[in-house]
């Protein structure tokens, strides 16, 4: 069968009175829902654990959303078992029988859009949108891995020699453990799972605490696509016990992990010692935090750069690892910038992601809440001006308001560290050679994004701005699957571009095979 060639999902128009109805109606249906208990999957098997968590709706944070299993040692060492016992007849699955499974997931999430984002609007406070959008690259990152894996399980160039017959192959590593995050809870965990078990390996998928039920609904749509048991294990838990196990396992093969940076070097850290009875130094994908700038240069349309800088800022209430936390603006429209900057988040609407017309939900947690507070007092303590938000919102929810700190210094406390929330820190610059050079004195080197008209500043972005992603006089959020392969630099993480052509590789591994071919 001819596969088409790959195209990015649309996205809903919720402008349209039939996808709000339909869209209201699913949010309705999980309501009914809310509360019920979701077993550990192990081999296929059905695990109901004596030890129970719960996840919570961010928006109203005593309405349990979902029961769910407190995995352990003794869970993540039967289930990494599993995955060793699938892996010996899903690697000899033919490349295109994987991919094919792949194809009938992202035709099963269609079907089930509007279910999936009702999940993430409840379970971690996702307006519309956002929760849309995050289901549509989650079908993308179906989609186009399955072509991917059709791509390397073809014929491979290599240079041909008198006298013998020589190909490349590629195939797979071997048990795997998939540790996705919870801001972009259907669409990384997709991702990196589908990436995974496409090249032929196997997986534990252990998700966050906070987004448990959506990894539950990905993780049900898989099985009926047709994947065997015991090739994605699904494995809840905290990341102590269940999740350390996890990585040290002698054998565990790989690690793919998105999250903070702490979490991820300490996964770097004990990933890399051998482990008795190990034979292979284990593969490490991290994709870890951001402290992502835009410029805005002197002589740009500002009501454009601002619009710009205020949905990479506060999208999700800035809880992205590719959100604008510093825009770095040229002194000679500092003022101005900051005005218009201020009038726009200040007319963001926050509340409940259930309601249609919220531009900005809440944190995921009260955790979060917490610390974002406190970097907002910070923020000022060091020097910082609020000029617009500043507060918390609706106490029924861990709300924070769109919040704008000018004058902040560049070695700022909160120009330094990575925030996670809805706090956006404006540094000025004296020219574009300044402005560059603060742009570049993080730790980190995500995303990031320029708003000039200067060519020779535009072409110095290009080669000295140090991100994995750079965007030109557009907003530095919303990377496209196959558009925009996404990964960072330094503390960012492996680079590992995800959604690209080098994606695959990192779940592969090459095969020379020469034959002497006789005379």
């Amino acid at each position: 069968m001819s596969i088409p060639k790959f195209k990015n999902e649309p996205l809903v128009n919720f402008s349209m009175p039939a996808h709000r109805k339909r869209q209201q109606s699913a949010i309705a249906s999980l309501r009914e829902t809310l509360g019920r208990e979701y077993p550990i999957v192990i081999g296929g098997e059905r695990i109901i654990a004596s030890r129970k968590f719960s996840s919570f709706n961010p928006s109203r944070s005593t309405e349990v959303v979902g029961v769910f299993q407190k995995g352990d040692a003794e869970s993540a060492d039967k289930a990494i078992h599993a995955a060793l016992s699938a892996f010996d007849e899903w690697k000899n699955v033919p490349s295109a029988d994987r991919a094919a499974c792949l194809f009938r997931a992202a035709r099963l999430m269609r079907k089930l859009r509007w279910e999936l984002n009702a999940v993430m609007i409840l379970e971690v406070g996702k307006p519309w949108p956002e929760a849309d959008a995050d289901t549509a690259e989650a079908i993308d990152f179906l989609e186009y891995y399955g072509r991917e894996m059709l791509r390397y399980g073809a014929d491979q160039p290599v240079v041909r020699i008198p006298g013998e017959k020589g190909k490349l192959v590629y195939v797979p590593l071997g048990v795997g453990v998939v540790i996705p995050p919870w801001n972009f809870p259907l669409a990384i965990l997709a991702g990196m799972t589908s990436a995974a078990v496409v090249a032929g390996n196997t997986v534990v998928l252990k998700p966050s605490s906070d987004s448990p039920l959506i990894a539950w609904k990905f993780f049900e749509i898989m099985e009926k696509a047709g994947l065997p048991p015991g090739v994605i294990n699904y494995v809840t838990g905290p990341g102590g016990a269940l999740g350390d196990t996890l990585v040290t396992h002698p054998k565990t093969r790989f690690v793919s992990f998105t999250g903070s940076k702490e979490v991820g070097i300490h996964i770097n850290e004990v990933a890399a010692k051998v482990q008795p009875g190990q034979i292979w130094l284990k593969r490490v994908v991290a994709e870890m935090g951001g402290k992502d700038s835009i410029i805005v240069d002197a002589g740009v349309d500002l009501d454009d750069a601002a619009q710009g800088v205020v949905a990479s800022a506060f999208g999700f209430s800035g809880q992205k690892c590719s959100a604008c936390s510093r825009v770095i603006v040229h002194t000679g429209v500092y003022d101005r910038f900051v005005g218009i900057l201020a009038q726009k988040a200040g007319a963001l609407t926050m509340g409940d992601p259930a309601d249609p017309l919220t531009a900005v939900g809440p944190v995921v947690n009260r955790g979060s809440h917490s610390s974002i507070m406190a970097y907002i007092q910070k923020g000022v303590r060091e020097g910082g001006r609020i000029v617009a938000g500043g507060a918390p919102g609706n106490p029924d929810g861990y709300f924070i308001q769109p919040t704008v700190i000018a004058d902040v210094a560049p070695e700022a406390t909160i120009a330094q560290e990575e925030i996670f929330g809805p706090v956006l820190a404006v540094i000025r610059a004296g020219d574009f050679d300044e402005a560059l050079s603060i742009a570049n004195n993080t730790e980190f080197g995500l995303t990031g994004a320029v708003y000039t008209r200067n060519g020779r500043h535009r072409k110095r972005a290009e080669r000295e701005f140090f991100v994995g992603n750079l965007y030109l006089n557009r907003k530095c959020t919303g990377a496209l699957v196959g558009v925009h392969p996404f990964g960072g630099f330094n503390m960012s993480g492996t680079d590992s571009k995800a959604g690209g052509r080098d994606y695959l590789l990192l779940y592969l591994q090459a095969k020379s095979i020469a034959e002497k071919v006789a005379k």
